[in-house]
């Protein structure tokens, strides 16, 4: 407990230098516009601002990084509420409430309610990340080999477990990562492997480009194709403050939303989305007047609210302590951190103390600052939804082509780029989800050299991954999951199918 406090109170001491408080501003201020415009989100903003943080020092670095994808999630509900067009993916389930409290006349309190409620569940989810990040990196010592592929084979069959489209789809994206993170130099004997005598492609393919072009440019040209039209509700925004009867009706959802949001955001694969999603259709279970949902309840905007706001603080928790990233945002944030020299994981407390308790004081004051900016900042927010695509996806795009041809300065770079932007688009036509391979992208380098270490310790023999319990556990259940992804859809096609 001692130690908790004392790491805290030095993370304070690191982020309230100016340089530090600067960037974790600039971080919540853009993560804000992320989510309030429609379509680019924060996996789309953190790649292509990426090749930005390079020359910066890592501290204040991975704080604006962190803050882009923490304030998105407050700033998507501003276009759910007004304009009934999800800035986030996590806040689709707000619009139902949101903006029917707004044609209501009630946009100030759903937009308080909801600037509130992510605040404390933003503030609360940081309380369980601060205690359950020491426990589980002293637990994360113990991990061997076989320990970290197990989990990491566990994590993904998750991934593609809790995937929102087709199972089948996001296994083949997942493959595809893995194959496409086996380009370039073996990690262990030195050979080129899959570069097909392309010099550049020696030191793989790179995370920067790869990202960029799956997420930047192919979002770009999904929403350039199917631009929706923006009709924002012209009503006077006024009573921001919920009365006291608003917060006697949310206050169990906020609650409720907050445990939720945590805990699913610990699991591979659920993350903010879920929480959302799963946070509503409790608080429809629970209601004693589930027919209010979808005609302005507000604890249809406080629950999703509060539990995509709960699992932002908690996705950090996994990646800062094992190392492992539990989503596509996660794992961009894990490559910046290797970029930066530092190796998330058990050792990152011991070897960064200052990157780590940084990062976790930051969010403490990153919360503040949302919810200072939040409600006075909504009016200017409205004239930027009034910005039109046709000037605003160039300037995305342009931002992609430099930000990538900085990096190494190379045009082959910049055709990656393109060439998986073109790839990405396609994928998203036939809704083959991006997310899946990112992390295995960020993943597979890590699954095959754990594999290979495993292997070359047991002589060769699988044993090894089943006589230690911890890898034991895990690969049986991973196993388990990926025998029912597999049988679940030929069980259901059975029952379809006329006797």
């Amino acid at each position: 407990m001692a130690d908790v406090f004392h790491g805290l109170l030095n993370g304070f001491y690191v982020v309230l230098q100016p340089t530090n408080i600067l960037f974790c501003f600039l971080g919540v201020l853009m993560g804000t516009l992320v989510g309030v415009l429609p379509g680019l989100g924060p996996m789309g903003a953190i790649a292509i601002l990426l090749p930005a943080t390079f020359r910066m020092s890592p501290v204040p670095a991975i704080i604006m990084l962190a803050g882009i994808y923490y304030g998105a999630q407050y700033g998507g509900s501003t276009t759910s509420i007004l304009v009934n067009i999800p800035g986030e993916a996590s806040s689709v389930v707000t619009c139902l409430d949101g903006y029917q409290m707004a044609k209501q006349g009630r946009a100030g309190p759903a937009l308080g309610i909801a600037a509130f409620g992510s605040f404390i569940a933003g503030t609360l989810g940081l309380v369980g990340l601060m205690f359950f990040a020491t426990p589980l990196a002293e637990f994360g010592l113990r991990f061997g080999n076989p320990e970290y592929f197990a989990v990491i084979l566990l994590g993904l069959t998750l991934i593609t477990y809790l995937s929102h489209g087709s199972i089948i789809k996001a296994l083949i994206m997942g493959t595809l990562g893995i194959i496409l993170s086996c380009v370039g130099l073996d990690r262990i004997e030195g050979y080129p492997r899959m570069t097909f005598d392309i010099m550049e492609l020696w030191d793989g393919v790179d995370l920067v480009s790869l990202a960029m072009g799956v997420m930047g440019v192919s979002e770009i040209l999904i929403n350039i194709e199917e631009t929706v039209p923006r009709e924002i509700l012209r009503t006077k925004i006024k009573n921001l403050f919920p009365t006291l009867s608003d917060w006697m009706e949310a206050k169990w959802s906020i609650l409720r939303g907050t445990v939720i949001g945590f805990c699913l955001g610990l699991l591979p694969g659920a993350g903010p989305v879920t929480a959302s999603f799963v946070s509503y259709a409790v608080e429809k279970r629970v209601s004693k007047n589930p027919g209010k949902f979808g005609k302005g309840a507000i604890e249809g905007v406080a629950g999703p609210e509060t539990a995509n706001n709960g699992a932002t603080s908690s996705v950090f928790v996994p990646l800062l302590t094992l190392g492992i990233p539990t989503n596509a945002v996660m794992a961009l944030l894990f490559g910046a951190l290797l970029i930066h020299g530092m190796r998330p994981g058990p050792l990152l407390l011991k070897d960064h103390p200052d990157v780590f308790w940084g990062l976790i004081s930051s969010m403490y004051i990153g919360n503040v600052m949302l919810l200072v900016l939040n409600l006075p900042l909504i009016p200017i927010w409205v004239k930027v939804l009034k910005v039109p695509y046709r000037i605003l996806f160039p300037l995305i795009l342009l931002f992609c082509l430099i930000g990538c041809y900085s990096l190494n300065n190379r045009s082959f770079d910049v055709l990656l780029m393109i060439i998986f932007g073109t790839a990405g688009y396609l994928l998203r036509k036939f809704n083959y989800e991006p997310a899946p391979l990112i992390l295995a992208f960020v993943l597979g380098p890590m699954l095959e050299i754990n594999l290979r270490h495993s292997l070359t310790l047991s002589g060769g023999s699988f044993s090894i991954f089943f006589t230690r319990p911890i890898s034991a556990v895990a690969i049986t259940i991973a196993i388990i999951l990926f025998i029912v992804q597999i049988i679940f859809p030929f069980l259901k096609m059975k029952r379809k199918l006329p006797l």
